[in-house]
């Protein structure tokens, strides 16, 4: 099994830096001035963009982030700073008489409708560079890889790049690179590149098919025309291909939905960064890697990998189904901006029999995702007193989670699931029996709250008692 601790890796991050500004509403009515629709702002979202949400995905992966790059002496700039540091990266920024690289975008009932881009592309001078160069001398000590995140906005210079890898490999550090553009002479002395598919094919200078085959021998052309170690090559649906000159290896795509693949390109060589300089083996770096990848591109915009997110998803002896709190937070987020229906209950279920599956498999007719809040070992005995429950939560979840019904499981010690309950808010709260919906616990948290009948005759008392008396 493979395991995440990257507690004790620094990366410095080198590249271009950019602000994404999201402003959201509702769209009812088009413009009298033009064929467009116009959108009534309810809400806005600022995130860091390029090069810093690659030091972002670093620090909530739990590693040290150092980020050096160039910024505006404008309100966009403090903006990106703040939210820089909020996220614990260590920004070394130099300010130009540019704007500060910004993207906004309008999203209007949950499609983008417009982007607005304010940026000046040029190379910046030869004082900035040599500000640029210092810095990177005092950091390259503290850190064990080094990222180049080219977004061809300017920064990453033939000369920069050139420096990098010369001052890394002096001090025998790896640098991996997420690239732009035709020019890949800047990045020979790379341990590692990231192009997309597309942008394998423009360094080859054609359209590429997203076969094996086709990705294998254009990677191997690569290799063989720069001084480059290694290509991962992301492929969409169809994954990642790693490139050795030695071997080749295929990893299908670990999304389980595609909504959103903004940034999952920065937390690719985020990850593979940190994952590399933890020890991790190559191959297991990229398997890392694709994992994270899978995670991120089911989000909205341009947001992180978090640490326990991939371990969660990592844990391939345990039951993914069986989930933490923080980790289950951050689905029903996602599940309730796209509107899925999302359907809570609870229970000890220590002998599982066919009232619980009949039950179960009602209340997730009611919704599209059924949560299934498990009172633990000790909650059980909280209720049911110290001869309970018979089976180990452990089991109990294993079980639970198996069911074609369940969705996620999570165990909860309180005797009851208020404080789960308050921060799911579940769309509809379902419970089982005589209960009358006043009598529910949370019930002020769901959007409805529902009682299903249980199956006559089945009742683990029962169960528990015919057995004792046989």
């Amino acid at each position: 099994m493979l395991q995440c601790n990257f507690s004790a890796v620094s990366v410095l991050i080198i590249g271009d830096l950019i602000l994404d500004k999201y402003y959201y509403g509702k769209v009812n009515r088009i413009s009298p001035e033009a064929p467009i629709p116009i959108v009534k702002v309810t809400g806005n979202k600022f995130s860091p963009g390029g090069a810093a949400n690659v030091a972002k995905n670093i620090t909530h992966l739990k590693a040290t982030a150092y980020l050096v790059g160039i910024t505006g002496k404008d309100e966009n700039k403090d903006i990106l700073s703040d939210l820089l540091v909020r996220s614990n990266v260590k920004p070394i920024l130099t300010q130009t008489n540019e704007p500060t690289i910004t993207k906004m975008r309008v999203i209007g009932e949950h499609q983008q409708i417009v982007r607005l881009d304010f940026e000046e592309i040029k190379e910046p001078e030869n004082k900035i560079i040599e500000k640029i160069k210092k810095d990177i001398q005092d950091i390259i000590e503290k850190v064990n890889i080094v990222v180049i995140s080219d977004y061809g906005k300017g920064i990453c210079t033939f000369e920069l790049c050139q420096f990098v890898f010369k001052i890394a490999a002096q001090k025998n550090i790896p640098v991996i690179v997420d690239p732009k553009g035709k020019q890949w002479d800047k990045y020979n002395g790379a341990t590692m590149i990231t192009p997309n598919l597309k942008e394998l094919g423009e360094v080859v200078g054609k359209d590429l098919k997203n076969e094996d085959g086709e990705v294998v021998d254009n990677g191997l052309i690569v290799l063989n025309n720069y001084r480059i170690d290694n290509l991962l090559v992301t492929r969409s649906e169809k994954g990642m291909t790693l490139i050795t000159k030695e071997q080749s290896v295929h990893m299908s795509t670990e999304a389980k939905e595609v909504y959103d693949v903004s940034g999952a390109g920065d937390t690719v060589i985020a990850t593979l960064s940190v994952a590399l300089a933890s020890g991790m083996t190559l191959k297991d770096a990229t398997t890392v890697s694709n994992k994270a990848a899978g995670i991120v591109v089911s989000k909205f915009g341009t947001e992180p990998i978090e640490y326990d997110e991939l371990n969660q998803d990592l844990a391939l002896n345990q039951n993914q189904k069986v989930v933490t709190l923080d980790y289950l937070t951050g689905i029903v987020n996602d599940l309730k901006y796209k509107q899925k229906k999302v359907v809570f209950t609870n229970g000890c279920f220590d002998i599982l029999h066919r009232g619980h599956v009949s039950y179960l498999n009602e209340a997730k007719k009611l919704g599209d995702i059924l949560i299934v809040g498990l009172n633990s070992d000790h909650s059980v005995k909280l209720l049911k007193g110290d001869d309970r429950p018979l089976n180990h939560e452990n089991d109990r979840a294993f079980i639970l989670s198996n069911l074609k019904s369940v969705d996620y499981v999570i165990l909860f010690n309180e005797e009851t699931p208020y404080q789960l309950i308050k921060a799911i808010k579940p769309d509809i709260l379902v419970k089982g029996g005589d209960y009358q919906i006043p009598e529910v616990v949370g019930r002020e948290f769901a959007g409805r709250t529902i009682i299903l009948p249980f199956v006559e005759g089945y009742s683990t008392t029962q169960l528990i008692h015919k057995v004792k008396d046989h």
